[in-house]
């Protein structure tokens, strides 16, 4: 059997199942473990599958560009978790940019209230939710207003980064893949977000397991482009070590 035809089988088998076990499909194809383990290995560099342990799992699709209100109640409580974490790398006196995701959004219940900081966001919903902190110097790129991300985004966000030394930027999107990078389901989004990951020193990328592996339609940054990704415990701990590997940090929130 070609090995394109044995990879069509196995998509047709992982389509009707939802799952495969490495053992189970090598007896069905009639050909060795270490081969389906190389399939699906090919077929998740594709974006055709998520390999677990033991086997495969059909990808989930990232659902288009969902509101804002239906981002912030996904994974609420992973959401917190990695926020803590993230907040815990912040420096007196930097200048960070946090993006218009609902992760940064809850990133902003936990910096501390007594440090000296710049915050830098296109986000409107950040901007509020900061405008009573005394001990915050805080900036709005302004721009073009997108009401279902409620942020700022265009040339006029744009250029306004040229003006700052971001220390550290916290961002999320909607999907990160080994081989291909991070990916937003919204364009303009991401055309944003590119832009200021060239402008950052510090890129952390905050992400909820659920988003591991996955690919959204546009991407906007390489693995090599992050310096922190940080997720949950639930986390598929091989891919997290392929993030490691890469020669990016792997923080896991409890």
């Amino acid at each position: 059997m070609l090995a394109i035809e044995r990879q069509r089988q196995i998509l047709e088998l992982l389509a009707e199942s939802g799952s495969l076990r490495t053992t189970e499909t090598a007896e069905k194809l009639g050909v060795t473990d270490e081969t389906v383990r190389k399939d699906f290995e090919l077929l998740e560099r594709r974006g055709e599958l998520k390999r677990i342990h033991g086997g495969a799992s059909k990808l989930e699709r990232v659902r288009p560009d969902l509101s804002f209100v239906e981002r912030q109640a996904v994974m609420r409580a992973e959401k917190q978790a990695i926020a803590k974490l993230a907040a815990s790398r912040i420096q007196p006196g930097e200048t960070i940019f946090l993006d218009a995701s609902s992760t940064a959004l809850t990133l902003t219940e936990y910096l501390p209230e007594d440090m000296p900081l710049t915050i830098l966001t296109n986000a409107l919903n950040v901007f509020t939710a900061l405008a009573d902190r005394p001990m915050l110097d805080l900036m709005s790129t302004g721009g073009l207003f997108d009401a279902r991300s409620r942020s700022f985004i265009g040339l006029t966000a744009e250029r306004v980064l040229q003006r700052y030394n971001i220390h550290r930027m916290f961002l999320s999107g909607s999907g990160l893949h080994v081989g291909r990078g991070v990916s937003e389901s919204n364009a303009r989004q991401a055309a944003f977000k590119e832009r200021v990951v060239a402008h950052a020193e510090d890129v952390v990328f905050m992400a909820d397991h659920s988003k591991l592996g996955r690919k959204a339609s546009f991407f906007f940054a390489e693995l090599g482009e992050l310096s922190c990704v940080i997720t949950d415990c639930a986390a598929d701990l091989e891919i997290r070590h392929e993030i490691e590997n890469s020669g990016t940090e792997v923080l896991v929130a409890s």
